[in-house]
């Protein structure tokens, strides 16, 4: 057994393309655990100079949202995005499709709809059969044929390591935009997938993951948060995004620093996927993890009855995570419908919102009356 596991059995990975290649073994950091830290991207970001900044320009790069709009008229916008990562998962077909329905997220959690993506595909030609390129690629496009769009071009390069992603473009009506911005004190917040998905893939290169856990994993990974255009319908729901590799407090924390606002989070009502906590208490997490948390722990106070593999479970790397909404509480039990009815039976009141500078405070018992929904009812 790896050293840092609890159990020793890998009958996910699809053997048919190679009975000896590993995707995961090319991968420096897998899925959106390749992600720059969310401090040093904030740097990088500030020193770039001034670019054109058109009216119509809806969403660019102020608050470090999801994607960008541009208006094209009064009822019409363009969204559009970007996302690509090294393998996650060693299964060819599961690792394009989990990219892919990550891609498309952003869009979704801007309140739009997508319409077609372009593949963006880096592949280490001389290692890699091109039987198991074609499955990654296979993967991506059953997640578009999911969301209903095709994949209508792309670009290919011989690469190092393995890298797949698309660029997604969508529609939305300019005034159903939703940001992560407008958040207001008052506000709950809900979650819409469990955590767990970093520490899973972590325990995946360590053969340490379970063919449960796993299922669970590709399940979480490759469902598509198509709520998110009803949800920005919704005027009671003020702000929007989805946890990705800056896990869920670095997301949070981006809310709450674009909407000038605090918030809480009430450990007990996480949801999380089954073994998140026992392979983080053993040992299993990502190097993601680690960064999250040095990038945000000057603006976080966490309860000192959660120790830090709880901890790293608030930091891991989610790679195509769940929603993140700001509601005002009227609006909760409605948007929970949503959620649940769209098939995110997972998704629960996790905290709320109040006014004051930006920070995240964790407790570590629920603070507030439970509403239907929550992660232990």
């Amino acid at each position: 057994m790896s050293e840092g596991c609890i159990n020793n059995n890998t009958p996910w990975m699809d053997t048919s393309a190679s009975p000896t290649i590993r995707l995961t073994q090319f991968s420096h950091g897998g899925g959106c655990g390749c992600k720059v830290a969310p401090s040093l991207l904030r740097e990088i970001v500030a020193r770039a100079a001034p670019g054109l900044l058109p009216s119509d320009l809806l969403v660019g790069i102020e608050t470090g949202d999801d994607a960008a709009v541009y208006r094209i008229d009064a009822t019409q916008a363009i969204v559009a995005t970007t996302d690509f990562f090294t393998p996650i998962v060693d299964d060819p077909f599961d690792f394009g499709a989990i990219a892919a329905t990550n891609a498309l997220s952003d869009v979704y959690a801007m309140g739009g709809t997508p319409l077609f993506a372009l593949a963006l595909v880096g592949m280490p030609l001389d290692r890699l059969p091109l039987e198991t390129i074609r499955r990654v690629l296979q993967g991506g496009e059953s997640a578009c044929a999911r969301a209903g769009i095709p994949i209508a071009g792309g670009h290919t390069i011989d690469s190092v390591e393995p890298i797949y992603g698309l660029v997604a473009i969508g529609r939305i009506d300019p005034r159903r935009i939703k940001r992560n911005v407008g958040a207001r004190p008052g506000d709950v917040l809900i979650l819409g997938k469990a955590l767990g998905i970093g520490i899973y893939s972590a325990a995946i290169k360590k053969d340490c993951l379970s063919a449960e856990a796993y299922a669970a994993m590709l399940a979480a990974a490759t469902q598509l948060n198509t709520p998110g255009p009803i949800l920005g319908g919704m005027d009671a729901v003020h702000a929007l995004t989805d946890v990705t590799g800056f896990g869920l407090i670095g997301h949070l924390l981006q809310m709450c620093r674009a909407s000038a606002v605090s918030a809480t989070i009430d450990f007990d009502s996480v949801p999380m996927l089954p073994e998140t906590l026992s392979l983080s208490r053993a040992g299993v997490r990502t190097g993601a993890s680690s960064r999250n948390w040095a990038s945000c722990r000057d603006e976080v106070i966490v309860d000192e009855a959660i120790d830090d593999a709880a901890r790293a479970v608030l930091c891991d790397p989610q790679t195509s995570g769940g929603l993140l909404v700001a509601c005002a509480p009227e609006a909760a039990a409605r948007v929970l419908d949503i959620l649940d009815k769209s098939g995110f039976a997972e998704a629960a009141v996790i905290g709320a919102f109040l006014a004051g500078s930006a920070r995240v405070v964790v407790n570590a018992k629920v603070s507030a009356p439970k509403t239907r929904g929550s992660a232990h009812e």
